[in-house]
């Protein structure tokens, strides 16, 4: 397994998959133009990478200081990508959020309602 690596902007998360630690992040904002251009690469690379690798514990965190509708649509889809493989690797979803935004942790809640995945909610 490689690293997966793309550098975050004003408008763009950060993707940092590091194959050492199994961790795979996804911090900043989240308003891409055109957030299926932006993600279809991640959801390629991630759908590569845990079909093609032997059974693994990972944590998949997600950092997210604010994110529009289309990036919203693209999380689920990041998030349906990895439960394809729940059987195959043990995934934990460390969901970040500030302490005092409730929006946040209400759509990493809403997430975790409909995934067959182990969700940590962590307040910084």
């Amino acid at each position: 397994m490689e690293n997966y690596f793309i550098e975050g902007t004003e408008d763009t998360p950060q993707i940092n998959f590091n194959a050492e630690t199994h961790t795979f992040t996804v911090s900043g904002r989240s308003l891409p133009e055109n957030a299926i251009d932006f993600y279809a690469p991640v959801l390629e690379w991630i759908d590569t990478t845990l079909n093609e690798n032997d059974a693994m514990d990972f944590i998949f965190e997600v950092k997210i200081e604010y994110f529009n509708t289309s990036s919203s649509k693209q999380l689920a889809k990041l998030f349906l990508t990895i439960e394809k493989y729940v059987d195959k690797h043990n995934v934990t979803v460390h969901w970040f959020y500030e302490k005092e935004d409730l929006d946040m942790l209400m759509s990493g809640n809403q997430y975790s309602k409909f995934l067959k995945m182990n969700f940590k909610f962590i307040e910084y």
